[in-house]
Protein backbone atom coordinates (compact mmCIF):
# COMPACT_ATOMS: atom_id res chain seq x y z
CA UNK A 1 0.00 0.00 0.00
CA UNK A 2 1.40 3.41 -0.95
CA UNK A 3 1.96 6.27 1.54
CA UNK A 4 -1.28 8.06 2.35
CA UNK A 5 0.50 11.43 2.89
CA UNK A 6 2.69 12.98 0.21
CA UNK A 7 6.41 13.27 0.91
CA UNK A 8 6.31 17.06 1.39
CA UNK A 9 4.02 16.63 4.41
CA UNK A 10 7.03 15.40 6.37
CA UNK A 11 8.12 19.03 6.64
CA UNK A 12 4.77 20.31 7.95
CA UNK A 13 5.55 19.77 11.69
CA UNK A 14 8.82 21.62 11.33
CA UNK A 15 7.15 24.47 9.45
CA UNK A 16 4.45 24.70 12.13
CA UNK A 17 7.10 24.75 14.88
CA UNK A 18 9.04 27.52 13.11
CA UNK A 19 5.89 29.62 12.63
CA UNK A 20 4.90 29.14 16.27
CA UNK A 21 8.41 30.14 17.30
CA UNK A 22 8.16 33.39 15.34
CA UNK A 23 4.73 34.08 16.83
CA UNK A 24 5.99 33.52 20.38
CA UNK A 25 9.07 35.70 19.82
CA UNK A 26 6.91 38.42 18.26
CA UNK A 27 4.49 38.32 21.19
CA UNK A 28 7.32 38.51 23.74
CA UNK A 29 9.00 41.39 21.91
CA UNK A 30 5.71 43.26 21.56
CA UNK A 31 4.80 42.76 25.21
CA UNK A 32 8.29 43.79 26.33
CA UNK A 33 8.13 46.91 24.19
CA UNK A 34 4.58 48.06 24.83
CA UNK A 35 3.69 46.63 28.26
CA UNK A 36 6.22 48.86 29.99
CA UNK A 37 5.69 51.93 32.21
CA UNK A 38 6.74 54.12 29.28
CA UNK A 39 3.55 53.12 27.49
CA UNK A 40 1.24 52.11 30.33
CA UNK A 41 1.90 55.08 32.64
CA UNK A 42 3.32 58.05 30.75
CA UNK A 43 0.49 60.33 29.71
CA UNK A 44 -1.96 59.09 32.35
CA UNK A 45 -4.06 62.17 33.14
CA UNK A 46 -7.11 61.42 35.30
CA UNK A 47 -9.93 63.89 35.80
CA UNK A 48 -9.96 65.18 39.36
CA UNK A 49 -13.16 65.74 41.40
CA UNK A 50 -12.26 69.44 41.70
CA UNK A 51 -10.64 71.21 38.72
CA UNK A 52 -7.25 72.38 39.92
CA UNK A 53 -4.81 74.00 37.52
CA UNK A 54 -1.19 73.60 38.55
CA UNK A 55 -0.28 75.87 35.66
CA UNK A 56 -2.29 78.68 37.24
CA UNK A 57 -1.49 78.08 40.91
CA UNK A 58 2.19 77.19 40.55
CA UNK A 59 3.24 78.59 37.17
CA UNK A 60 1.35 81.89 37.24
CA UNK A 61 0.77 82.60 40.94
CA UNK A 62 4.04 81.10 42.15
CA UNK A 63 2.55 78.86 44.83
CA UNK A 64 5.28 76.69 46.37
CA UNK A 65 4.84 72.91 46.09
CA UNK A 66 5.20 72.61 49.86
CA UNK A 67 2.11 74.71 50.58
CA UNK A 68 -0.15 71.88 49.41
CA UNK A 69 2.22 68.93 49.71
CA UNK A 70 3.42 69.76 53.19
CA UNK A 71 6.33 68.18 55.08
CA UNK A 72 7.67 66.39 51.98
CA UNK A 73 11.17 67.31 53.14
CA UNK A 74 10.68 65.37 56.36
CA UNK A 75 8.27 62.63 55.31
CA UNK A 76 8.81 59.53 53.21
CA UNK A 77 5.32 59.98 51.80
CA UNK A 78 4.09 62.93 49.72
CA UNK A 79 0.65 63.87 50.96
CA UNK A 80 -2.27 65.31 49.02
CA UNK A 81 -3.70 68.59 50.33
CA UNK A 82 -6.43 68.54 52.95
CA UNK A 83 -9.76 70.31 52.55
CA UNK A 84 -8.53 73.06 54.85
CA UNK A 85 -5.65 73.82 52.51
CA UNK A 86 -8.07 74.66 49.71
CA UNK A 87 -10.46 76.33 52.14
CA UNK A 88 -7.77 78.75 53.29
CA UNK A 89 -8.12 80.62 50.00
CA UNK A 90 -11.51 79.58 48.66
CA UNK A 91 -13.67 79.25 51.77
CA UNK A 92 -16.76 81.54 51.78
CA UNK A 93 -15.92 82.89 55.23
CA UNK A 94 -12.41 83.81 54.02
CA UNK A 95 -13.72 86.27 51.42
CA UNK A 96 -10.65 85.78 49.27
CA UNK A 97 -10.56 83.93 45.96
CA UNK A 98 -13.63 82.75 44.01
CA UNK A 99 -15.48 81.95 47.20
CA UNK A 100 -18.78 81.54 45.31
CA UNK A 101 -17.48 79.65 42.27
CA UNK A 102 -19.67 76.63 41.36
CA UNK A 103 -16.50 74.71 40.45
CA UNK A 104 -15.47 74.85 44.10
CA UNK A 105 -18.77 73.68 45.54
CA UNK A 106 -17.20 70.36 46.55
CA UNK A 107 -14.53 72.23 48.52
CA UNK A 108 -17.17 74.15 50.45
CA UNK A 109 -19.34 71.08 51.05
CA UNK A 110 -16.40 68.95 52.09
CA UNK A 111 -15.55 71.44 54.79
CA UNK A 112 -19.13 71.38 56.05
CA UNK A 113 -19.68 67.62 56.24
CA UNK A 114 -16.09 66.72 57.16
CA UNK A 115 -15.58 64.26 54.31
CA UNK A 116 -12.27 64.72 52.49
CA UNK A 117 -12.13 65.30 48.76
CA UNK A 118 -11.33 62.02 47.02
CA UNK A 119 -8.46 63.10 44.82
CA UNK A 120 -7.45 60.59 42.15
CA UNK A 121 -3.91 59.33 42.63
CA UNK A 122 -1.68 60.05 39.63
CA UNK A 123 1.68 58.73 40.82
CA UNK A 124 1.64 55.54 42.85
CA UNK A 125 4.55 53.19 43.46
CA UNK A 126 3.72 49.47 43.64
CA UNK A 127 3.34 48.01 47.13
CA UNK A 128 6.60 46.09 46.74
CA UNK A 129 8.59 49.27 46.06
CA UNK A 130 10.04 51.45 48.82
CA UNK A 131 10.53 55.12 47.95
CA UNK A 132 11.39 57.88 50.40
CA UNK A 133 10.63 61.43 49.24
CA UNK A 134 12.59 63.14 51.99
CA UNK A 135 15.81 61.25 51.21
CA UNK A 136 15.75 62.33 47.57
CA UNK A 137 14.85 65.95 48.31
CA UNK A 138 17.53 66.18 50.99
CA UNK A 139 20.12 65.15 48.42
CA UNK A 140 19.14 67.67 45.75
CA UNK A 141 16.69 65.74 43.54
CA UNK A 142 13.93 68.13 42.47
CA UNK A 143 10.21 67.48 42.06
CA UNK A 144 10.72 68.04 38.32
CA UNK A 145 13.01 65.02 37.99
CA UNK A 146 10.17 62.61 38.80
CA UNK A 147 7.01 64.59 38.06
CA UNK A 148 7.97 66.76 35.11
CA UNK A 149 7.12 70.43 34.60
CA UNK A 150 4.05 70.40 36.82
CA UNK A 151 3.97 74.19 36.74
CA UNK A 152 3.02 73.97 33.05
CA UNK A 153 0.24 71.38 33.45
CA UNK A 154 -3.43 72.31 33.56
CA UNK A 155 -4.12 68.77 34.74
CA UNK A 156 -1.31 66.80 36.37
CA UNK A 157 -0.23 63.83 34.29
CA UNK A 158 2.26 61.00 34.60
CA UNK A 159 5.25 62.57 32.85
CA UNK A 160 7.95 59.97 33.53
CA UNK A 161 7.79 56.15 33.44
CA UNK A 162 9.20 55.75 36.96
CA UNK A 163 10.20 52.19 36.07
CA UNK A 164 13.03 50.25 37.68
CA UNK A 165 15.35 50.95 34.76
CA UNK A 166 14.46 54.64 34.84
CA UNK A 167 15.26 54.84 38.55
CA UNK A 168 18.53 52.97 38.11
CA UNK A 169 19.63 55.38 35.38
CA UNK A 170 19.48 58.16 37.95
CA UNK A 171 21.13 56.09 40.68
CA UNK A 172 24.03 55.30 38.36
CA UNK A 173 24.57 58.91 37.30
CA UNK A 174 22.96 61.13 39.97
CA UNK A 175 25.08 64.11 38.90
CA UNK A 176 22.71 64.58 35.96
CA UNK A 177 19.85 65.46 38.31
CA UNK A 178 21.36 67.07 41.42
CA UNK A 179 20.83 70.74 42.24
CA UNK A 180 21.29 73.02 45.28
CA UNK A 181 18.74 72.45 48.02
CA UNK A 182 17.32 75.96 47.73
CA UNK A 183 16.36 75.17 44.13
CA UNK A 184 14.47 71.94 44.82
CA UNK A 185 10.99 73.43 44.33
CA UNK A 186 12.07 75.95 41.71
CA UNK A 187 10.49 74.19 38.75
CA UNK A 188 12.05 76.62 36.27
CA UNK A 189 15.57 76.12 37.60
CA UNK A 190 18.47 76.12 35.15
CA UNK A 191 22.08 75.62 36.29
CA UNK A 192 23.27 78.49 34.08
CA UNK A 193 21.18 80.86 36.21
CA UNK A 194 23.35 80.14 39.26
CA UNK A 195 26.06 82.54 40.33
CA UNK A 196 29.28 80.54 40.17
CA UNK A 197 30.99 82.32 43.06
CA UNK A 198 27.88 82.06 45.22
CA UNK A 199 27.55 78.36 44.42
CA UNK A 200 31.11 77.52 45.45
CA UNK A 201 30.96 79.83 48.45
CA UNK A 202 27.84 77.97 49.57
CA UNK A 203 29.65 74.64 49.34
CA UNK A 204 32.57 76.03 51.29
CA UNK A 205 30.25 77.34 54.00
CA UNK A 206 28.87 73.82 54.38
CA UNK A 207 32.31 72.35 54.95
CA UNK A 208 33.70 71.65 51.49
CA UNK A 209 37.45 72.17 51.22
CA UNK A 210 38.87 74.39 48.50
CA UNK A 211 41.29 71.70 47.36
CA UNK A 212 38.43 69.21 47.02
CA UNK A 213 36.44 71.67 44.93
CA UNK A 214 39.43 72.14 42.66
CA UNK A 215 40.09 68.43 42.33
CA UNK A 216 36.50 67.74 41.29
CA UNK A 217 36.78 70.39 38.57
CA UNK A 218 40.06 68.94 37.32
CA UNK A 219 38.83 65.36 37.38
CA UNK A 220 41.60 63.09 36.10
CA UNK A 221 43.73 66.05 35.07
CA UNK A 222 46.71 67.06 37.14
CA UNK A 223 47.76 70.60 37.97
CA UNK A 224 51.06 71.93 39.25
CA UNK A 225 49.24 73.86 41.95
CA UNK A 226 45.66 74.06 43.18
CA UNK A 227 43.74 77.30 43.85
CA UNK A 228 43.82 78.45 47.43
CA UNK A 229 40.59 80.44 47.57
CA UNK A 230 37.13 80.72 45.99
CA UNK A 231 38.23 83.29 43.41
CA UNK A 232 40.79 80.78 42.15
CA UNK A 233 38.11 78.06 42.06
CA UNK A 234 35.82 80.31 40.02
CA UNK A 235 38.62 81.03 37.54
CA UNK A 236 39.42 77.33 37.21
CA UNK A 237 35.73 76.48 36.71
CA UNK A 238 35.34 79.12 34.00
CA UNK A 239 38.36 77.72 32.21
CA UNK A 240 37.01 74.17 32.46
CA UNK A 241 33.26 74.58 31.92
CA UNK A 242 32.93 77.92 30.19
CA UNK A 243 31.42 81.25 31.26
CA UNK A 244 28.13 79.74 32.50
CA UNK A 245 27.53 77.14 35.19
CA UNK A 246 26.68 73.71 33.76
CA UNK A 247 24.75 70.74 35.13
CA UNK A 248 27.88 68.60 35.02
CA UNK A 249 29.69 71.19 37.12
CA UNK A 250 26.93 71.42 39.73
CA UNK A 251 26.15 67.71 39.79
CA UNK A 252 29.71 66.45 40.15
CA UNK A 253 30.44 68.91 42.97
CA UNK A 254 27.30 68.00 44.90
CA UNK A 255 27.83 64.28 44.37
CA UNK A 256 31.39 64.46 45.67
CA UNK A 257 31.00 66.90 48.54
CA UNK A 258 27.71 65.49 49.83
CA UNK A 259 29.03 61.92 49.49
CA UNK A 260 26.08 60.88 47.34
CA UNK A 261 26.36 57.17 46.47
CA UNK A 262 22.88 55.88 45.56
CA UNK A 263 22.51 52.11 45.96
CA UNK A 264 22.14 50.10 42.78
CA UNK A 265 21.25 46.68 44.21
CA UNK A 266 17.80 45.23 44.75
CA UNK A 267 17.60 46.21 48.42
CA UNK A 268 17.50 49.90 47.48
CA UNK A 269 13.82 49.65 46.57
CA UNK A 270 12.69 46.13 47.52
CA UNK A 271 12.71 45.59 51.26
Amino acid sequence: MGNFFPRWSNWVPLQIAVCLGFLVVGAVVGATYYFTPKYTRVGYEPTQPVPFSHKQHVGELGLDCRYCHSYIEQSSHANVPTNQTCYNCHGPDKAQVKKDSPKLEMVRNADKDGHPIQWTKVHKAPDYVYFNHSVHLARGVSCVSCHGQVNEMEVVKHAEPQSMGWCLDCHREPENKLRPLDQITNLNYKPEDLGREQFYKGLQDKGAKVEDLAQVILGDKKAESLPGDISGIVALAEKTYGPKVTQKEVGTQLKHNWRITPPEDCTACHR
